[in-house]
């Protein structure tokens, strides 16, 4: 649980986290329901930081178990993983 919360202990991983939960709202010509998810170029474009530390910030996420990513040719697309943050929101209610 240490880990999660040390992922969301950051206010650009919380901004990614919210915007992944309305892609299309917060995408540029991102569809509802895109099944890979949003390109970290997108992301990164939206974040304003260099690739590194946006990829960094991604990969915190990913390994804190709050996104999955898609590997589609040279490009990598992530998405939230809701189960796992349920569970997760789950677990600190009962923990807390």
């Amino acid at each position: 649980m240490l880990e999660e919360c040390k992922a969301l202990s950051n206010e650009t991983r919380l901004a990614i986290l919210e915007w992944l939960k309305d892609p299309a709202a917060h995408f540029p010509g991102i569809e509802a329901g895109e099944e890979a998810g949003v390109c970290v170029g997108l992301i990164q474009q939206r974040v304003g930081c260099s690739a590194s530390t946006v990829s960094a910030h991604l990969a915190i996420l990913q390994r804190a178990g709050f996104l999955q990513a898609t590997r589609r040719g040279q490009w990598n697309y992530y998405r939230r993983d809701e189960d796992r943050i349920r569970a997760f929101v789950e677990h600190l209610q009962h923990a807390l």
